[in-house]
């Protein structure tokens, strides 16, 4: 229940409009054509960001203890160039926010998943969402 309230919050006062920047992001990659595998990390992470509590995003590579092609040698580089061209610009995005959130007391639970957020949106392939392990 308490996941679900703060869901409910952090989506109200912040979690659309993020959750939107990645989608955005996903659109521009998916137009591009040759931005479809970046297309699909964008929209997983989008989705992550609307709704975060209770999720984590994890490496496939530890998931499931194999490489593929996102968590290999294609992924790094897939990495390097999705934070050259957009990675920076959602970090800095959840960075903001969590430096607002941070201004309250009752914001630091969204400061903290805003951080999470934008070590995520610096290098997104590979990333997998699950939910959280306790």
């Amino acid at each position: 229940m308490l996941r679900f309230l703060l869901n409910i919050l952090w989506f109200v006062l912040g979690g659309l409009v993020m959750g939107l920047g990645w989608w955005l992001a996903g659109v521009v990659c998916a137009i591009t054509i040759v931005g479809i595998p970046w297309a699909r990390a964008c929209f997983v992470i989008g989705n992550f960001s609307f709704w975060p509590f209770g999720l984590e995003a994890v490496s496939r590579h530890e998931l499931t203890g194999q490489s593929d092609f996102g968590t290999g040698p294609f992924g790094l580089l897939g990495n390097v160039i999705w934070f050259v061209v957009a990675g920076w610009w959602l970090a800095i995005g959840h960075l903001s926010s969590a430096v607002a959130c941070f201004v309250t007391i009752i914001g630091i639970p969204f400061g903290i998943q805003h951080i999470k957020l934008a070590l995520i949106a610096l290098a997104p392939i590979g990333m997998e969402v699950v939910p959280q392990r306790r």
